[in-house]
């Protein structure tokens, strides 16, 4: 083993809180956690009051599947455009979730 990776130990365990509020992770990052989230909520619908989010997961899902498709397709892989693409993902999930919500009440 090398000098320098016996010098920094890694944590074995992280909690909630850690991952939370203590690991600055990037937008692309957090796209790519609920990307996952909104994938296993669409297929475990857990309450009926959870049409919303319900709703959200399948927008989500949408957004980030099309923003994953363009990245494949080598568009938008720099970092300021990851970021904004990122950031539209967010708002445009959030936006299409408020206007599926007004249509169904």
């Amino acid at each position: 083993m090398s000098s320098a990776a016996a010098k920094k130990q890694r944590p074995k365990y992280l909690s909630l809180a850690a991952i939370l509020f203590q690991i600055r992770l990037p937008l692309p990052g957090w796209v790519s956690i609920l990307h996952r989230v909104s994938g296993a909520l669409l297929v475990v619908p857990f309450a009926a009051w959870a049409l919303v989010v319900f709703l959200w997961a399948g927008c989500h899902h949408f957004c980030a599947g099309i923003r994953y498709l363009a990245l494949d397709l080598n568009k938008g892989i720099e970092l300021r455009p990851a970021r904004i693409s990122s950031a539209l993902v967010i708002v445009a999930s959030l936006v299409l979730t408020a206007l599926f919500a007004a249509k169904l009440w």
